[in-house]
């Protein structure tokens, strides 16, 4: 192709923005390809697979300089009416491979150039992730054998491999050697090949061969958790997905936390195969699940990303995570991991490739470091804070200048375990929670439900569906509401006095508890579960503060809540507990599963795998155990919001109550000395 001149036509691909100068006659697809733009093509050209459809915009485009116009692209040839004639093109698309550039163009890309695309059932992420792909098929017509040119098949496949899709020399595993011959006479000499190419430096390989045109190829996102599994299916092609499915991780009868299933394999010497094999077989059920839901076969899933914490990493990958339980937390492997389908037991195409995300360090994994991805705080200049709550909350804050990163031990009170009414995430489990603040009575909802408790027909629901407990938003939510209403003080005790004011508030032995429900069951907040909140959330606190400290600010600009659980905490509530500091609340977003986001943005875009290894060299782990200023951020954390930090954005948001201190008993007390020394021991339990 001649070097572009001046007068040369301007072609503007859109979304992406990306422009460049073409001499007239150059193919869409050419110049989209020279631009980065990611045009998908399985034909190579040929408009027979119709991947690449494009549509042009007409009209005058000022803020980009270019009258675009149908005119100035080339009439449709006889490849392109054959296609429109046989599979039928929509009003408008043209074939990128066969339409040329004959003046400047206003080029859109659909997210939707798929030929007998699958219907999208669940969709994960609503974001537009540019595709380059680490699997690409690539249909070529190979010639057929000569007696004068005596070379092998495969050695014909793989020039023309070179010829039309400039892959040079791949590398072919043994098992595809028999398949060659028989592969390209069944087609006329037409075959499908999937080669992946991860590195840049690395030689790529084929993974599949397939006879005539194959139009097919998936893969999977995968999000490993400790408590559970999510897992997408994604076109490869279309970057759209196809299906998805999540499951409770089965590893949970081994233990609840990722410490008590590190004990688990330290006290059985089959512990840790026994792990493995449970975490896979729960992965190729949703595998089997997403693949019915969406009409695929297993054996056109060729590539998959897995991302998951540092212990449910090396138990997934069969490692030993006994180190990771004791100081000084060693990883076994902290890059990423390439490997097969096939060496981890998982259903897929016999060639199919696996990429798990780098770790970060011992307690963040590689979760923490796909929801950096998708968040993207070293992309920017603003001072963003990306929380991930869970039995262990990891922690990232930063931008451009120096991104640093910790994990905090939260434990399981955030997800309902040690609070006496507390439960997952079920229909009947309360998730709302409002308290008046003058008579002190509650209003809430339950799962499965969109009626308040105080609105008709709630009764009638919940005799359906039982009033079975309280789940972790709730939780949150109560918790504060009790601080608003005067309940609680701001060192979590619950006020005995108010028992004359409120038959909600009820006596517990020595201290008082909030009757939140009166009911089949009881649910009550006592005076123990409000401490094992206060525990949770000073640890995410004094993690965070720990992390500002190293920043060097005094706030921050912007507050991401990542996972599952992070997406039902209503923002207003987690700052007037104290859990996030204080911040501009409509800067205070949940992100949902940006792990599992991030795992889609690695599996489509090979250039997003190196964007978070290359910035993961550069974030630094800060070690909250060996950081003798914790405990004191622990202490004043206990308090709500908190003892010292100011919450400005927070009060003007909301009235918080006048701050009164409590003794253990629920008594008035101004008894410094011992209130802080209570304090003092529950910072210690906490690090403990």
């Amino acid at each position: 192709m001649t070097a572009p001149q001046a007068k040369d036509p301007l072609v503007l691909f859109m979304p992406s923005g990306k422009r460049g100068r073409f001499p007239v006659g150059t193919p869409v697809l050419d110049a989209a390809r020279q631009l980065g733009v990611y045009v998908e093509s399985v034909c190579g050209g040929r408009a027979t697979c119709g991947r690449c459809q494009v549509e042009v915009q007409e009209g005058s485009f000022a803020k980009h300089g270019i009258v675009s116009s149908c005119d100035h692209i080339s009439p449709k040839g006889p490849k392109e009416e054959r296609y429109e004639r046989v599979r039928g093109l929509p009003e408008g698309r043209r074939l990128s491979c066969s339409a040329t550039v004959q003046g400047d163009l206003v080029v859109d890309v659909p997210q939707d150039t798929v030929v007998n695309a699958q219907v999208v059932r669940k969709a994960a992420s609503d974001r537009a992730i540019e595709r380059n792909p680490a699997v690409r098929l690539c249909y070529v017509e190979v010639d057929e054998p000569d007696m004068h040119k005596p070379l092998g098949d495969l050695d014909r496949l793989k020039a023309m491999l070179a010829r039309d899709w400039g892959i040079d020399d791949p590398a072919v595993p043994l098992r595809l050697l028999p398949l060659v011959q028989k592969t390209l006479r069944k087609e006329g000499w037409g075959v499908t090949v999937a080669v992946h190419h991860d590195e840049d430096a690395a030689r790529p390989e084929i993974l599949a061969l397939w006879p005539g045109l194959h139009n097919e190829a998936y893969g999977l996102a995968c999000d490993i958790g400790s408590t559970t599994i999510a897992l997408h299916l994604v076109s490869l092609l279309s970057g759209r997905v196809v299906a998805s499915a999540g499951a409770s991780n089965p590893q949970i009868r081994f233990g609840e936390d990722l410490m008590s299933r590190v004990s688990y394999v330290m006290m059985n010497p089959d512990g840790r195969e026994a792990m493995t094999s449970a975490v896979r077989e729960a992965v190729n059920g949703l595998i089997d699940k997403v693949c019915a839901e969406g009409g695929v076969s297993a054996d056109d899933i060729l590539d998959a990303v897995f991302v998951a914490n540092p212990v449910m990493h090396h138990l997934f990958l069969g490692i030993d995570p006994t180190e990771l339980g004791q100081a000084p937390f060693a990883l076994a492997v902290s890059g990423a991991v390439r490997t097969s389908m096939a060496e981890l037991g998982l259903k897929a195409n016999e060639g199919a490739r696996t990429y798990l995300l780098p770790c970060i360090a011992g307690h963040v994994g590689a979760d923490a470091a796909a929801a950096t991805l998708c968040e993207g705080p070293h992309r920017q200049e603003r001072m963003m804070l990306l929380v991930d709550v869970g039995t262990n909350a990891e922690i990232v804050l930063g931008n451009r200048a120096r991104v640093v990163a910790a994990s905090s031990p939260t434990g399981p009170a955030f997800e309902g375990a040690e609070i006496s009414s507390g439960q997952r995430a079920a229909p009947g489990a309360i998730e709302r929670v409002r308290i008046d603040p003058e008579t002190l009575e509650p209003r809430f909802r339950i799962i499965g439900s969109e009626r308040w408790s105080n609105e008709d027909g709630f009764a009638k629901e919940a005799a359906t569906l039982g009033v079975t407990g309280i789940c972790g938003s709730a939780i949150i939510e109560v918790v504060a509401e009790m601080y608003l209403s005067g309940i609680v003080s701001e060192d979590g005790v619950v006020d005995g006095a108010l028992a004359g004011k409120s038959p909600r508030i009820v006596p517990n032995g020595r201290t008082f508890s909030y009757l939140l429900h009166d009911g089949s069951p009881r649910i009550t907040v006592t005076q123990n579960d409000i401490r094992a909140i206060q525990l949770a959330k000073a640890a995410l606190y004094a993690g965070i503060r720990l992390l500002m400290e190293k920043q060097g600010v005094s706030e921050v600009d912007t507050i991401r809540f990542a996972g599952a659980f992070g997406s039902f905490i209503d923002p207003k509530y987690a700052m007037v507990l104290g859990l996030i500091p204080d911040c501009d609340l409509a800067e205070v977003k949940a992100v949902g599963n940006a792990a599992g986001t991030g795992a889609m943005m690695a599996l489509l875009n090979r250039g997003h795998r190196r964007e978070i290894e290359e910035t993961v060299t550069r974030i630094e782990k800060i070690e909250t155990a060996l950081e003798p200023h914790f405990q004191q951020l622990f202490v004043n954390a206990m308090a709500m919001p908190n003892k010292v930090d100011p919450f400005p954005k927070l009060a003007a948001a909301v009235k918080l109550p006048p701050r009164k201190a409590m003794s253990d008993d629920g008594a008035s007390s101004d008894a410094v000395p011992r209130r802080r020394s209570r304090e003092e021991r529950m910072a210690r339990r906490g690090r403990s």
